[in-house]
């Protein structure tokens, strides 16, 4: 019989989703009676090249996974901006209770952090146009919903998968595709047919490069459905685009001259920060696929930094407690050990703790905020930083 390649949930609570040395070093630490009580911490030393900032993700995932367990763990509020060196999460119980999960823990906030930052990256690229993500289909399908919360939170403003969308609580989102102008066999027909089925709170965005040029493609459609026509969608592939801003701007030139000025123009088709930026001039809207959904991963790392109260570490890491304080008004960040309380900012302002309270010995003890209020916090962040 058949299954999918994945793993079950109940799997991934049980610890059975980990590096088999987690295993042998239970196993040897039992033998050996050493139960001591250890806190270890999560940090990132460097981002993904071309990368400055990152989004903290996949909070909502690792309380799932550690709650019940005989730990306590701080984190980051999920959706706060963070740097390299900054303990994003600190976990403290006896090692042999935990150690088995660090794979886990570090698969879940890894790839959602790329995620949401590589949307948040394209989000502020866009400078205030709408992003919807479109990637889940170059991911294995038992993560498309994994992958979209992450991207909505880190600023996307729609997805296009079902399921995703029931996740976030948002109505999903999309145009159509060629295979609809490919069946019907023209666009302006395959246009009329969306009009003519789709409910009308579905606002008509028409993809007009599926036969011929995008300029007669445009002014047929738009001539056909008038002032029903709410976006033509550009999909033109780097093999025969050119300059596509150009492009763009011609067919804008030929629509504002007929009276068309109300068509916006949604653009999708291998876009990066980098492609948006380039577009903005042209562009209302955009949609990215791989460049999310294949984000880079964040490498975090999860070390021991005290046992039984004493700060030790390996090599590389600096050891003990410590906690990350952020001022509110000019956002600037110090890490500084547990004890030492950095309250107030050479601005003026209290300085605010990051590392908060997540699990006390297997009970959840904050609130998880909604993905729109994740989503929220991120859009607020994202006005400090630069690409």
């Amino acid at each position: 019989m058949g299954m999918f390649h994945t793993a079950k949930d109940e799997e991934i609570k049980e610890g059975r989703i980990t590096d088999v040395y987690f295993l042998r070093t239970v196993e040897i630490l039992k033998r050996k009676g050493l139960t001591q009580q250890a806190m270890a911490e999560v940090i990132l030393k460097a981002f993904p090249p071309g990368w400055s900032w990152g989004i903290f993700a996949g909070v909502e995932e690792v309380a799932y996974l550690l709650e019940g367990l005989p730990v306590d763990v701080d984190t980051f509020e999920e959706g706060t901006l963070f740097d390299t060196y900054q303990p994003v999460l600190t976990i403290e119980g006896r090692y042999l209770d935990y150690s088995h999960y660090e794979t886990a823990i570090l698969g879940l906030l890894c790839q959602a952090s790329g995620i949401a930052t590589k949307a948040a990256r394209c989000k502020k690229a866009a400078e205030g146009r709408p992003v919807i993500s479109f990637g889940a289909r170059r991911m294995h399908p038992a993560i498309a919903p994994m992958i979209e919360r992450n991207a909505f939170i880190g600023g996307c403003d729609g997805v296009a998968v079902v399921k995703s969308a029931e996740l976030i609580k948002e109505d999903p989102v999309g145009t159509m595709p060629h295979a609809l102008v490919l069946m019907i066999g023209d666009v302006v027909e395959a246009a009329k047919a969306f009009d003519e089925v789709i409910d009308k709170r579905v606002k008509r965005t028409v993809l007009i490069d599926t036969f011929g040029d995008e300029k007669f493609e445009a002014l047929r459609v738009a001539e056909a459905l008038g002032s029903s026509l709410f976006a033509i969608r550009f999909d033109t592939p780097a093999s025969r685009r050119g300059n596509l801003l150009r492009i763009m701007e011609e067919v804008r030139w030929e629509l504002d001259l007929r009276g068309f000025r109300h068509v916006k123009f949604f653009v999708s088709g291998g876009l990066d920060e980098e492609e948006i930026k380039q577009l903005n001039p042209a562009a209302d809207a955009y949609g990215v696929g791989t460049a999310i959904s294949n984000a880079p991963v964040m490498n975090f790392a999860l070390d021991i930094m005290e046992i039984e109260g004493v700060p030790i570490a390996k090599r590389g890491k600096m050891s003990g407690r410590k906690q990350v304080f952020r001022c509110p008004s000019c956002f600037t960040a110090v890490m500084v050990p547990v004890a030492q309380v950095e309250a107030r900012c050479a601005c003026g302002e209290h300085r605010e703790p990051l590392l908060k309270p997540l699990i006390r010995q297997g009970r959840i003890v904050r609130e998880l905020p909604s993905t729109h209020e994740i989503r929220k916090r991120v859009l607020q962040q994202l006005e400090y930083v630069s690409l």
